[in-house]
């Protein structure tokens, strides 16, 4: 998810200033909750039979933005019959929180979401935005700020939380594509990421080997990277962003 904005210099209450702050707050804050800018569209599948699949989880994290803003996350994955949930919530105590749900079904290797929400709330003020996938018609309705935009999903589509799990389960099943669909407020935009290699890292946590994958920015001025623990179903274990040259860096604190 995404919401403690990178490109703000501080949180400022004044008239000038809110609406500026609160948005660019935000949207590093919804960052720092999840891997929500992951996204995977997998282009090749292997059968049902042998695709494997990551197991429910429940996972502590804590995140920095601009070096100033410290705050807490909690991810849990859970299954019920044929369809999983997926639940984000993040907070920076006393300034704002994000909630962000997923459902979907996950049939060989392949993730079909259903319907997502996100919720975020700076200093008592926010915005919801959902979104309800079809799969029959493939198209996918976006409402958020009482708009409804309706699009046409040509490529397999996912929420930011679905995206992950998707990327996820191509990675545990060798099928990393690069070539990823995320959908947004008005539109389906392409997401490209690369492997970027293998390395191990130290976090809260404990030491970890991961893969390590880079999602490609049309704007130089950004970069997102993802540092994903094999033995954790490719869980991520820490996350940097950098935008307009703010920092956020999220870090796995506790497997519960």
């Amino acid at each position: 998810m995404s919401f403690l904005s990178m490109k703000q210099k501080s949180v400022r209450t004044d008239s000038n200033n809110k609406t500026h702050s609160n948005s660019k707050f935000l949207t590093a804050l919804t960052t720092g909750a999840s891997i929500a800018t992951i996204g995977a569209l997998s282009m090749t599948t292997p059968t049902l039979a042998s695709a494997k699949t990551i197991q429910p989880s429940s996972a502590s994290y804590s995140f920095t933005v601009e070096d100033k803003y410290k705050g807490t996350a909690t991810r849990t994955l859970n299954k019920s019959g044929n369809t999983w949930k997926y639940d984000v919530n993040a907070r920076v105590a006393g300034v704002a929180s994000a909630n962000q749900h997923s459902t979907f079904t996950i049939k060989g290797n392949n993730v079909s979401p259903t319907q997502a929400s996100t919720t975020y709330k700076l200093l008592g003020l926010g915005r919801t935005h959902k979104l309800d996938f079809d799969p029959s018609s493939k198209k996918v309705v976006s409402n958020y700020r009482g708009k409804s935009t309706t699009m046409n999903m040509a490529q397999q589509a996912f929420d930011d939380l679905s995206l992950e799990v998707q990327i996820r389960q191509d990675l545990l099943n060798g099928k990393f594509s690069g070539d990823y669909y995320m959908a947004k407020k008005g539109k389906i935009e392409k997401t490209p990421f690369k492997k970027s290699g293998n390395t191990k890292i130290t976090v809260p946590a404990g030491t970890f080997d991961t893969v390590r994958v880079d999602r490609i920015h049309d704007d130089n001025s950004r970069s997102t990277s993802f540092w994903l623990a094999p033995s954790l179903d490719y869980l991520p274990v820490k996350v940097s962003q950098i935008n307009d040259g703010k920092k956020m860096d999220l870090e796995l604190s506790k497997v519960n």
